[in-house]
């Protein structure tokens, strides 16, 4: 169990019928950016970021309409955070609530050994 945060246009990230992002407009913006690239081995829209991050692999993923991770540090979150703008949706945990500044998620677990 871990909290994810996901990258949606919808109200609420479940229920998206309507608002969803779609997995063209996610891979146009993988491609479009140096700092992401498509890691095939866990899927065709798994991503991973090279960016600063406290985790050994940093990664985001296309599903059913939204961007998700589990568990993003705070460098991650506000990468996230540009994404969500540049595709006008937001960033939303499970329960629906809206991350909607750089200062909003804080998580920067002890790097490993």
């Amino acid at each position: 169990m871990g909290v994810q945060l996901y990258i949606t246009r919808a109200d609420f990230w479940a229920e998206n019928e309507e608002a969803k992002i779609t997995p063209e407009e996610w891979l146009s913006l993988i491609d479009s950016d140096n700092e992401l690239t498509i890691d095939l081995k866990n899927g065709d829209y798994h991503a991973l970021w090279s960016g600063a991050s406290s985790h050994d692999e940093a990664w985001l993923d296309w599903n059913d309409g939204n961007i998700y991770t589990k568990w993003p540090d705070t460098q991650l979150y506000r990468k996230m955070s540009d994404i969500a703008g540049f595709l006008g949706a937001r960033v939303m945990d499970d329960d629906g609530n809206i991350y909607s500044d750089p200062s909003a998620w804080e998580y920067d677990p002890p790097s490993t050994p």
